[in-house]
Formats: structure tokens, sequence, C-alpha cells
């Protein structure tokens, strides 16, 4: 009776359920199905087709969208350059050299270090670009033997820069190495997209732009999940423009946290930023309301608020009084802003607007310029008009439209 009332009277805490008491269990084995906190998500059944994909490049980018694709469903191949990177990850389904603690999805065939044959090519249906602007031109080059306009995969760009030689966008390389129909039908895909929150499946949402807007839907088909939403447009000088400049200011916005500076100075830098972007963007040619989407604020503002970005952290390590040579040599990763803020000081030049912030970081990293000088000049300019957009110009794009045969 005694020992009955004792047990009855004890408080025993309620037991969660299996899936909440192992999540650490589930995020090793299905990263790929469950987040952190253990909300669920199903993938879409929206699409039934399954695409054949090759990535160009398996760094973090690349890597994090082929595991996407992958655990979509679709059958893809990851071309490296690294032949021991390709080795490993088919033996163990992990890249060695980025994400190293993620499992990817069995669907991932990594190919490589030779260039991809040409059978392979022409059996694909989607061709995705994940690797460094300066790099497009010469991967364009030996793919565009291949290409049969007769078929034509779907193209799909990720990748964000300028070229420095030419200060081309990557929309204008792709007509110089594979021809104006290949351009126009070429997608980009741009937005706040960290590849470590991608493959935990953290909600992500990404513009998907396209001078052909049955193209750009069906690139975002191919990526649409409820943990990777997609949203078209058909502005991809603007979402270029965007994706390149925000890697500019993402390294001011480290610079000034490197110099102490708080949550003022990075909220005035990122709104000021994008008033420079918007600026530079309307008179190349690009439309304003680019600037306010997804690939545009949305991306300048993860960029510019997270020390885990590879350009804030280039910044930061400047502000903190550490030389760019040692900083690119320790960084471990490809930090486009560097090598962006070269062809974006001649774009600058050439267009005569006002780029006050892109203008110091240019000076930081090729002038030589210490980072609290050049600071103390920025904050000593005269106040502006806050708002001041260009309402002549666009002769790049316009450019570029003729070399299209589109009208500019």
């Amino acid at each position: 009776m005694l020992l009955t009332f004792a047990l009855s009277s004890l408080r025993f805490p309620a037991r969660k359920p299996l899936s909440l008491r192992l999540p650490r269990l589930q995020l090793r084995f299905r990263t790929r199905l469950v987040s952190p906190s253990g909300f669920r998500m199903l993938p879409n059944q929206q699409c039934d087709k399954k695409s054949k994909v090759l990535v160009f490049g398996a760094g973090n980018f690349g890597s994090c969208l082929a595991d996407h694709l992958g655990d979509s469903s679709h059958v893809v191949y990851m071309w490296s350059r690294s032949e021991n990177l390709v080795k490993h990850f088919n033996q163990h389904h992990r890249n060695p050299e980025v994400l190293q603690d993620h499992a990817f999805a069995e669907t991932i065939t990594a190919v490589g270090p030779e260039f991809p044959s040409s059978d392979l090519i022409r059996s694909m249906d989607v061709l995705l670009f994940a690797i460094p602007t300066e790099g497009v031109r010469e991967t364009l080059t030996a793919l565009k033997p291949t290409l049969d306009e007769g078929r034509l995969p779907l193209l799909i760009f990720v990748n964000k820069g300028i070229e420095i030689k030419t200060r081309a966008l990557t929309l204008e390389i792709i007509a110089d190495t594979c021809g104006p129909e290949i351009a126009k039908v070429a997608t980009f895909l741009s937005g706040p997209s960290f590849a470590k929150e991608i493959v935990k499946r953290q909600p992500t949402s990404v513009s998907v732009v396209s001078l052909s807007p049955d193209h750009a839907e069906q690139a975002s088909q191919l990526f649409h999940q409820p943990w990777f939403r997609c949203y078209t447009g058909d502005d991809p000088i603007g979402v270029e423009l965007a994706g390149a400049l925000k890697n500019v200011y993402a390294i001011a916005a480290g610079i000034a946290a490197g110099l102490g500076f708080e949550n003022n100075t990075r909220a005035m830098l990122i709104t000021r930023g994008l008033a420079e972007m918007t600026r530079i963007g309307t008179a190349y040619g690009a439309s304003p309301l680019t600037f306010l989407t997804l690939a545009g604020v949305g991306d300048l503002f993860l960029t510019c608020s997270s020390p885990t970005s590879r350009n804030y952290t280039v910044g930061y390590r400047l502000g903190q009084g550490e030389k760019l040579d040692h900083i690119i040599k320790t960084l471990g990763s490809v930090a486009e802003g560097v090598t962006t803020a070269k062809g974006l000081k001649a774009i600058v030049d050439e267009l005569g607007v006002a780029a006050p912030i892109a203008s110091g970081v240019y000076d930081v990293l090729y002038e030589g310029r210490a980072v609290e000088e050049r600071a103390h000049e920025l904050l000593s300019l005269p106040p502006i008009r806050e708002l001041d957009l260009s309402v002549e110009g666009g002769k790049p794009a316009k450019r570029l439209m003729q070399k299209l045969g589109l009208d500019g």
C-alpha cells in the first residue's frame, strides 16, 4: 500500500516523441528532411519530370545545389578539377574540401578531373555553372563545340561577379562564347543563400531570371521545393549586377566591424550600399526594382550581416589590420568581392556615377589606402540627397541587348 502510494506520488517528466529525442541522429543521416528544430517539410510533388543535371564546380555553392537537386530525385553529376575530390566523393558521398560534415545525396556522381566528355554533356537536360566568374569564359569556350542548339540543355548560372579584363557580365560572356541565341535563353539564380544552410534544408528563397520567361520558369520548377522557394523575373542584367556588387559592400561592412563599429553603422552601410547599387544599376540600364528583390536587398542584407560570409570576413580582417595578401592566402575559398571591386571601379568611372563606398573599398584593396583614413574620409563627406537615381544612361545594357539582337 505504502509502495503504491509512493510510486503514484512521483512526478516523471513527460517522454518526448522519438523524433524529438534524437535530433542529432536524424540530422546526421538525413539532414535533407529535418531541420534542427524538428520542423518537417515534405518534398514538392508538383513536378514529375526528373532531369539529368551536370554541375560545373564542386565548391560550396555547387555542392549544395547538387545535393538539393539530387535530393529532389534528379540524377546529378558534379564536375571537379580535383582527382582526390572525385574519388573521395564517389566512395564516401562527402566532399573533402567543403561542407565536410554533410552526407550528400546518393544520386550524385562526381566526375573529373578531365573536362566532361561530349557524350555526357549531350545526354544532360541541365547544365549548371557554379564556378568563379573569371573561369566562365574558358569553360564555355571548351563547352561550345558539344552544344547542339537543336537540343539545347537548360543553362543555369549561379556565379556572381564581373570579368575583370573585359568588365563583362556573365550574360555577355555567354554571348561572346556561345552566341546570342544561347545567351537569350540562359538563366540566372541568385539570392540570400548560404550553402551550409541549404544542405540543412533551412527555408531559403532565390530569384530565377532569364530574358526568356519560359526558361526562367523551367529553372524555377527544377529547383523549387518547400525549403527552396523560387521567384522568377526577366532582368538578368540587374540580377547579375546586384549579385556582383553586394560582395563589395559586404567587404565594407566587414571593415566597419573590424574597426569596432556596431549595428547603427552596419545598417547605414547596408542602406547606403543599396542606394549605390541601385544608382549604378539604373545608370547601367537595369530596372531599379530588381535591387529590391531577393537577388538585390535580400542578398545584400545576408552578406553584410553574417560573419560567415567570405567577403565580410575579408573586410573584417582588413579592419583588424591584416594585409590583403595574407588574408587571401589563408582564407581557404574565393571571395569574389575582391576581384569584383576592380571591375566595378572601371564601370563606375565609365558611367560617371557617385559610388563613394565602392570606391573606398577599391582604394583599400588596390591603392594601399589605410582603412581608418579611408573610413574617416567617407564619414566626412557633405550631406546629399538620399534618393538620386539616374534618369539617363543605360548605354552598357543597350550595347549588350544589341549584341543579342534585341532592342535596347
